[in-house]
């Protein structure tokens, strides 16, 4: 699946900790870091840093120092270590760390900032004040049991699995070529083959910091009835789903276990056609099910995709 989490390189396990090492590739934008563990039941706290060397004197630079504290308050602090001082503590107190339960921590190295996930929920996002070209050395202190660690350097953040989906006629002009091909909003794709069971479309993007919302919706062409419009409203952290229909919006769907999008977050959205629902995971973690109201899954053949994001792929296959 996306995402990557099943085939990890230079996978260490069981880790004495202190663990001090080396990471064995550099950290381009798109890379993974899985560390997966268990608290134990006397835990003050732990740390994860990604460090630029291992020197202890003078102290190595910390790039991105992660730090969960179950003291008075639980909090997640995060911060940089430069020439030996503390910069600004950005700290976090959606605390996803229990005492005595296993944990995932996937941390994604992006081009402007980390984006960190714990047990499949987006957690938070530190902007790089160290280059990350820089880290050469993963360190995890602290009372912390970890069972492995493990890296996926080969997710290229623009993907090769499936066809790009071009913008058809309709918003032609509206591609940008520029260093980073962005695709201008609204886009709107025919695809490269209608809908049916088996059939796949990702969505890969970034969610703008002041998002209100964004939407995606899979359209018949020739009757432009809506069979799936996936709505997530990052203002009141509802995730629609309705299908327009006859001229006419039905029922909204709304019920979810966790809203999976946050401001400024990357996120891969994976729309999969089954016989009798269309299933959506985001960054890997399934997330909802659509019963399909629109039966005639062979007319579904066009995508749209419009609101609060910074567009970067569409594929399918």
């Amino acid at each position: 699946m996306m995402l990557a989490l099943n085939n990890l390189q230079n996978v260490i396990y069981n880790p004495v900790i202190p663990y001090v090492g080396t990471i064995p590739e550099q950290l381009k934008p798109g890379t993974l870091i899985v560390i997966r563990g268990h608290v134990p039941g006397d835990v003050d706290r732990f740390q994860v840093d990604l460090q630029c060397g291992s020197s202890v004197k003078p102290r190595a630079d910390v790039a991105f120092h992660f730090n969960p504290r179950f003291k008075r308050t639980n909090c997640i602090v995060c911060n940089t270590l430069k020439n030996e001082k503390w910069g600004r503590e950005e700290n976090t107190y959606d605390m996803p760390f229990e005492k005595e339960k296993s944990f995932e921590i996937v941390t994604m190295v992006l081009k402007d900032k980390f984006q960190v996930a714990v047990n499949g929920k987006h957690i938070l996002l530190y902007a790089h004040r160290i280059s990350p070209e820089k880290i050469d050395t993963l360190g995890i202190y602290g009372k912390v049991n970890i069972h492995s660690v493990g890296f996926s350097f080969s997710l290229d953040l623009q993907g090769t699995q499936g066809s790009s989906l071009e913008p058809t006629e309709i918003s032609r002009e509206n591609v940008q070529r520029s260093g980073t091909s962005q695709l201008t909003l609204p886009f709107v794709a025919r695809l490269n083959s209608s809908m049916g069971p088996g059939r796949t479309v990702v969505i890969k993007g970034e969610v703008n910091t002041n998002a209100k919302g964004f939407n995606v919706d899979l359209i018949a062409g020739t009757s432009k009835d809506i069979a799936l419009h996936l709505n997530p409203r990052l203002n009141i952290k509802a995730f629609v789903r309705n299908s327009f229909l006859q001229d006419s919006w039905g029922e909204e769907e709304k019920n979810i276990t966790c809203f999976p999008f946050s401001p400024g977050m990357y996120f891969e959205m994976i729309i999969y056609c089954d016989v009798k629902e269309f299933m959506v995971a985001v960054n890997g973690v399934h997330s909802l099910e659509y019963k399909h109201r629109f039966k005639r899954l062979s007319n579904i053949d066009t995508l749209e995709i419009d609101g609060d994001i910074n567009l970067l792929e569409v594929r399918s296959w």
